[in-house]
């Protein structure tokens, strides 16, 4: 259990200004991993191989592939491509995947989740 640290008698703690900011990415990241653990989801974005070699050459790996994030200081809309596997509901995978992105993304971040759209790209066979 956490305890907040002991301030010593007498003394005023004023609270401590500044900004924070939070890249697109990260919050990307935050809901690929909200998505991917929705069950029914395949996966996210494609593996077109002119992305996946720009990634190789640039030796990164974008783990929000297939998430487009546009942040404000208060909310963020997604934009999500994502692959079901064949024989779950289409409208019940969007709704999990909008409620766990949206959960994930406010308890993490702070920011609402104003829009989540989601592209349904393809469908998976399960293995």
């Amino acid at each position: 259990m956490k305890t907040k640290p002991e301030k010593p008698m007498g003394v005023e703690i004023t609270p401590i200004q500044g900004g924070l900011s939070i890249d697109d990415d990260v919050i990307g990241s935050i809901a690929a991993m909200a998505a991917a653990n929705v069950e029914g989801v395949a996966s996210l974005g494609t593996s077109s191989f002119k992305k996946v070699l720009v990634e190789k050459v640039k030796m990164t790996q974008r783990k929000s592939r297939g998430i487009e994030v546009e942040a404000g200081l208060k909310e963020a809309i997604l934009d999500i491509d994502l692959k079901i596997f064949y024989g779950y509901s289409i409208p019940n995978i969007v709704r999990d995947v909008r409620f766990s992105v949206a959960t994930k993304i406010l308890e993490l971040t702070g920011l609402n989740a104003k829009e989540i759209n989601i592209y349904v790209i393809g469908v998976d066979l399960k293995k």
